[in-house]
């Protein structure tokens, strides 16, 4: 059995290396959309719903090196998530993994554009995966991973918080936010990658159930560094959120 800490730093640097090619080239008129992109995208973090996915391939027994553009995929969106989540309008943060943030660098208008431009792309380097597995499963896993970022996820989660900005929720509305803002794409991590690998139901039914459950434990984490934590170990400002 692998060590865990080690496994996850390995697949980590796999990720990032792969991140590192996978934007395309854009028109040198558009440069700055390609810089800040990759501003975000490589500015690290802890690629945990990659590897989430690249894990439960491997887990059921699938050869998860060709599939590793799809784990980019997932990062490029939740990188999408983070800057629009940081703007102004959003949760106003300056610093996000230790840097400025994306608007900072770029200004708010160029910020929305490298958002909007993982998330789109994010979809496109799906599409590769029907390489390696049947086309039907991949609309399938892409099906899953679309209403985890928008209308059955992250979208909707950011909307209720944004709306419920500064007032006392009850423990029902924080678990639907956290459930729908940060579980969503925990979710479609594994359940992408276990239909991918063409899970049973009780598998796919078991992964869910895991995923879930961890969405949730993250977030409490997360929002418990939101208060307490040292701004020099979590790379954002504390009480933001």
């Amino acid at each position: 059995m692998p060590d865990i800490a080690d496994y996850m730093l390995k697949k980590s640097e796999q990720i990032n290396r792969k991140l590192a090619e996978i934007l395309p080239s854009v028109p040198q008129e558009a440069k700055v959309l390609k810089d800040s992109m990759e501003y975000s995208l490589l500015a690290g973090g802890k690629r945990l719903r990659p590897v989430f996915f690249l894990t439960t391939l491997e887990a059921l027994g699938k050869d998860s090196k060709p599939f590793l553009p799809f784990a980019c995929a997932l990062e490029m969106i939740h990188t999408f998530s983070l800057i629009h989540d940081d703007l102004p309008a959003m949760d106003n943060d300056d610093y996000r993994r230790g840097k400025p943030t994306c608007h900072k660098m770029f200004g708010e208008a160029q910020a929305i554009l490298a958002g909007d431009g993982l998330l789109t792309h994010a979809f496109a380097i799906m599409t590769q995966a029907s390489q390696w597995a049947p086309p039907a499963l991949v609309l399938q896993a892409i099906n899953e991973v679309s209403l985890a970022t928008g209308l059955d996820g992250m979208i909707v989660g950011q909307v209720v918080d944004v709306a419920r900005d500064g007032e006392e929720l009850d423990l029902a509305e924080l678990r639907f936010i956290n459930k729908y803002k940060t579980g969503a794409l925990f979710r479609s991590a594994v359940r992408s990658a276990a239909i991918l690998a063409e899970a049973s139901e009780a598998q796919l039914t078991a992964l869910t159930a895991f995923a879930e459950q961890f969405g949730l434990a993250f977030q409490i984490v997360d929002d418990i560094l939101d208060v307490i934590g040292d701004t020099k170990i979590t790379g954002k400002t504390s009480g933001s959120d």
